[in-house]
C-alpha cells in the first residue's frame, strides 16, 4: 500500500472519529448532516469517500459493534470509557468485522496510532489489547 493511500486512510480515519465524537458528545446538537461537518473538516474528496464509508458503516452496524465492545470491556462499564476512545474502538471493531478489504492488523495499528495522537496516556495500550481481542475471537482471524 502506498504512503499517499495510507496517508488518506489516516486522514479518513481521524475524521471519521471526530464526526462520531461530535454526534455523541452534542446529542442535543446533532449535526444535521455530514455536509455541515465538512464545512468545519474540510478533506480531500478520497479521504472524505472513506471516512463517510466508515461513519455509515459504524452508524449501520452500532448495536452489534457496540455488544461485542461491551462483551470484551470485562468488568469495565461502557459509559466509563473516555467518549474518543469509545469511538476509536467502534470505528476499528467496524473495519475488523466489516472491511474485507482492510486486514484486521492494519486497522488495530490505525487504530494505536490515533489513540496515541488523541487519547490519554493509556489509551494505545488499553486500545491494542481490546481490539486484540476482537480479532482473536474472530472466526477469520488475520
Amino acid at each position: 500500500m502506498s504512503s499517499t493511500k495510507l496517508g488518506r486512510r489516516r486522514i479518513g480515519r481521524e475524521a471519521a472519529i471526530q464526526f462520531l465524537y461530535c454526534q455523541e458528545i452534542n446529542p442535543e446538537e446533532r449535526l444535521e448532516s455530514l455536509e455541515a461537518f465538512w464545512e468545519v473538516r474540510p478533506i480531500r474528496p478520497e479521504a472524505r469517500a472513506f471516512a463517510e464509508k466508515l461513519i455509515d458503516g459504524v452508524l449501520e452496524h452500532e448495536v452489534e459493534i457496540d455488544t461485542l465492545l461491551t462483551e470484551k470491556l470485562e468488568n469495565y462499564r461502557m459509559e466509563r470509557l473516555a467518549a474518543v476512545d469509545r469511538n476509536i474502538l467502534r470505528l476499528a471493531i467496524h473495519e475488523i468485522l466489516h472491511c474485507d478489504d482492510i486486514p484486521a492488523p492494519v486497522s488495530i495499528n490505525e487504530a494505536i496510532e490515533i489513540a496515541k495522537r488523541f487519547g490519554s496516556t493509556e489509551s494505545s495500550g488499553f486500545v491494542n489489547g481490546l481490539l486484540d481481542s476482537v480479532r482473536k475471537s474472530r472466526p477469520s482471524s488475520s
